[in-house]
């Protein structure tokens, strides 16, 4: 069975591997204020050209959302987003568990509209009663998006314009960030997209990391007693050094750009292929993420080989979404594609 259930199924690249043997029986001071995390911060702030920027290393993406948003919002503000966003759809309630609603908006290919924040925050302005509803205090956004779309850099422009103009944070939520990078049409890079917002975080578990997220804080309001709150949500790792090696692997000499290349051009194959045989896409996402549309029969035939993680039916579909990641091999590509041309 060959899998392409998501894009962290595999452990880590083979340069973090490598670091982790070299680095273990080496003695480092606990929580993150070791060398090697030092020298991963210094390697993404050389990335993102931010060298005033904070860096902080979280495990996962769910844990950096609510602790990011909680700690940046005030109690009666809340969080603006897409209907299908992360925060909205996949975190169990995480940010509201926390204390901070989340304030959804009908997605456009996966995407908010600037119009859109205009239209909550006016609404909220305007209101007759304003200080009895939430107040929006924050935009989230995820480049690329859940459905594999992405921002493009004018976009992204417009989102941070309208921000600065009603005092709105703007948090990049940047789970698939890296792999987004060498993505069809993609025109923005890590140090224009991480000028453009407050907060944005670099996902290292789906490019190639065992594990860990980069969280960048640029909004010099928002850098003091960071590392307290770290603590206080159990985030501030006891072996910090062990996240230094994930990102000082992924940054050094660029290592991250050919893994998640690889994953983008083998996605692109798949893509191809069902287009070829006539399979509808339910969109056209660009990331590693792809969202078919099977008959159950076709969805059946693969299913004897592949492993999709399952699939929604409606009507007599097969709505499944097929992964490719660092590790995906040429040869697992080219078997799915000859059974999608043999359907």
């Amino acid at each position: 069975m060959i899998s392409f259930v998501n894009d962290y199924q595999e452990g880590c690249i083979p340069e973090i591997l490598e670091k982790l043997q070299k680095y273990n029986y080496c003695a480092n001071p606990g929580y993150g204020v070791d060398c090697i995390c030092e020298n991963a911060k210094k390697l993404i702030k050389q990335t993102v050209n931010a060298p005033d920027a904070d860096v902080h290393f979280i495990t996962g993406g769910t844990l950096t959302n609510k602790i990011v948003i909680n700690a940046f919002l005030k109690s009666y503000e809340g969080v603006i987003c897409v209907d299908t966003a992360h925060i909205a759809t996949h975190e169990t309630g995480a940010i509201e568990h926390g204390g901070r609603k989340v304030l959804t908006v009908k997605n456009h290919n996966g995407k908010i509209l600037p119009s859109q924040i205009e239209s909550i925050v006016n609404e909220h302005i305007g209101g007759l009663s304003r200080e009895h509803t939430v107040k929006p205090g924050m935009v989230y956004i995820s480049q690329s998006t859940e459905l594999g779309t992405l921002y493009c850099l004018n976009e992204l422009k417009e989102i941070s314009a309208v921000c600065k103009k009603h005092g709105l944070l703007f948090f990049i939520d940047g789970a698939r960030m890296l792999t987004s990078l060498f993505a069809k049409d993609n025109d923005c890079t890590l140090a224009n997209m991480n000028a453009l917002c407050d907060v944005m975080y670099i996902g290292g578990t789906k490019a190639g990391a065992l594990l860990g997220e980069a969280l960048i804080i640029n909004n010099s309001l928002l850098k003091k007693d960071f590392r307290y709150i770290l603590k206080q949500n159990g985030a501030l790792m006891a072996k910090g050094f062990l996240m230094g090696i994930q990102f000082e692997g992924l940054f050094e000499n660029d290592n991250y750009q050919k893994y998640c290349k690889s994953a983008i051009e083998k996605a692109d194959k798949i893509r191809m292929a069902l287009k070829n045989k006539g399979i509808k896409l339910e969109i056209d996402s660009c990331d590693t993420q792809t969202f078919a549309i099977f008959t159950k029969e076709q969805y059946q035939e693969l299913q004897a080989h592949f492993d999709f993680g399952g699939a929604t039916f409606k009507e007599g579909l097969a709505y499944a979404r097929i992964c490719t990641s660092w590790a995906t091999t040429e040869d697992s590509v080219n078997a799915l594609v000859t059974a999608i041309e043999r359907l």
